[in-house]
């Protein structure tokens, strides 16, 4: 097959509708015979993090409403304040891919289920083109294009 691991994909495919963060960024730690161990590393010794985000999507039912999503960062990236009075404050994510896997769901019955992997996170783009505070890998910086 063509596609050998991780198809990069725009925030606005994955969720067209937004993404509220609704929890805190993790680390993602490793286990060894049932104890956990460190925190894990990707291929290009970036932490690994993981932070939990809601799929404002309106037809998103159950489970699929909550995602995780891993982040590949130097250091702890920093999720945007909320805006007003929305206790969870909107994100967009930058080099986002998906990976998709099969897991068994049943003895015998299976699904196709996918891993979302960013390398850093930001405050939603305006609509009107202005400037937005972007968070990626847990610095501030000004940022206009991503």
């Amino acid at each position: 097959m063509a596609v050998r691991g991780p198809i990069p994909v725009e925030f606005g495919q994955v969720f067209p509708h937004g993404a509220y963060v609704t929890s805190e960024v993790e680390p993602m730690y490793g286990f060894v015979d049932g104890q956990r161990g460190a925190q894990q590393f990707d291929d290009q010794d970036r932490l690994l993090w993981q932070i939990t985000v809601l799929d404002a999507d309106p037809e998103a039912k159950g489970a699929s409403k909550s995602v995780k999503v891993k982040l590949a960062a130097k250091h702890q990236p920093i999720p945007p304040a909320p805006v007003g009075d929305n206790p969870f404050p909107a994100v967009e994510f930058e080099g986002l891919s998906i990976t998709p896997y099969v897991t068994e769901v049943m003895q015998g019955r299976f699904k196709v289920a996918y891993s979302l992997r960013a390398s850093g996170l930001r405050s939603p783009k305006p609509a009107t083109g202005g400037s937005s505070t972007s968070t990626s890998n847990g610095s501030q910086k000004a940022s206009a294009a991503a």
